[in-house]
């Protein structure tokens, strides 16, 4: 039965520098009726992603900015309990991005089907979403690894860093990751296979500690960080490295973000390249596909962080960013009927 109300989350304010709780606020407003060619989703699984604190910014940027007393933007998995739309029946799981409320109209051009057979619908929202094809791309088509060459990922325990390290090992490279405390980095050895992974909070010379796990130095760089992880990593670039940009989570909140030791690039000639993951979105399918065997076959694993109940979406979002999350943080909303 579906309710008259629900409740969605507002950016209530601009955060000047850290995230804090009271920048969000709960709503609780009537559910929407579809219109012609709509349908009317019930979200499962909402995902929180580092991305949505760039949208809290009133700047230029790749994508608008969430305005003041608008949902938060984000993926999200859900079932159609409403349709007047041909394509989409009453019962089907789909993705979108709905953002941060428990109903939400659709299909925006992007709304896929998900077939819950193949995987847990969770897993649209991260390993067989955004984040896995975020991983895909990243590595394969930005880092161009090559059998061999060591792989390095900071945010390694993460919801695009543990994947990443499993496709360097696929692709036939030494994977080394990067993570904060000794259970991630023992999940990241232990579970996922990389080959060694360095426990930033732990060492006082990281360099040093990038240096010892990786002999040969550094051929390519995967980085969700930035800050003092990504200087240590640079420390240690062979040449024609490649540096893939996904992410800077540690520079987030800081005021006077900048470039730092970018001057050891030039004399190893080294690459450097930012990337957006819908840059690929026309190589999606075949992506989806063979991610989607690698997981079902076990040979790329993962991690999800489930937070129930939307209340708890902004305390989330603010440990995601303190790095509290342990792999790829999802808020469930309601009864997932691909657990049925």
């Amino acid at each position: 039965m579906i309710p008259k109300t629900h409740r969605r989350v507002v950016l209530a304010r601009r955060p000047p520098a850290e995230v804090a709780e009271g920048d969000f606020r709960v709503e609780e407003v009537p559910v929407p009726e579809p219109g012609p060619r709509e349908v009317l989703v019930r979200v499962v699984y909402m995902s929180l992603d580092p991305y949505m604190r760039g949208r809290m910014r009133d700047a230029a940027s790749y994508a608008a900015p969430v305005g003041i007393g608008e949902v938060m933007t984000g993926g999200t998995v859900g079932e159609v309990v409403k349709s007047n739309h041909p394509g989409f029946k009453v019962g089907g799981i789909v993705e979108d991005r709905l953002g941060w409320q428990e109903y939400a109209i659709g299909p925006r051009p992007a709304m896929r089907k998900v077939d819950a057979s193949l995987a847990p619908i969770s897993t649209a929202n991260g390993v067989l979403g955004m984040p896995g094809m975020t991983a895909y791309f990243g590595l394969f088509d930005v880092g161009q690894p090559k059998a061999g060459e060591t792989v390095v990922v900071s945010a390694a325990s993460g919801a695009v860093g543990q994947i990443v390290g499993q496709l360097a090992k696929i692709a036939g490279c030494r994977a080394v990751g990067i993570a904060g405390g000794s259970k991630k980095c023992a999940f990241v050895k232990d579970t996922l296979g990389f080959d060694a992974c360095i426990d930033y909070k732990a060492e006082k010379d990281l360099a040093a500690a990038v240096k010892a796990a990786c002999p040969n130095g550094v051929d390519v760089y995967f980085d969700n960080v930035g800050g003092v992880v990504s200087d240590a990593v640079f420390l240690n670039l062979n040449s024609w490295a490649r540096v893939a940009l996904c992410g800077s989570i540690s520079q987030y909140n800081t005021t006077e973000p900048g470039p730092r030791l970018l001057g050891a690039f030039v004399g190893k000639r080294v690459t450097m390249r930012g990337f957006i993951v819908w840059d690929f979105n026309g190589k999606y399918e075949p992506a989806r596909r063979q991610m989607g065997e690698w997981v079902r076959s076990g040979r790329v694993k993962y991690k999800e962080d489930i937070v129930e109940g939307i209340e708890n979406a902004p305390r989330a979002f603010v440990g995601l960013l303190r790095g509290d999350n342990f792999g790829k943080l999802q808020v469930k909303l309601g009864p997932d009927p691909g657990a049925r």
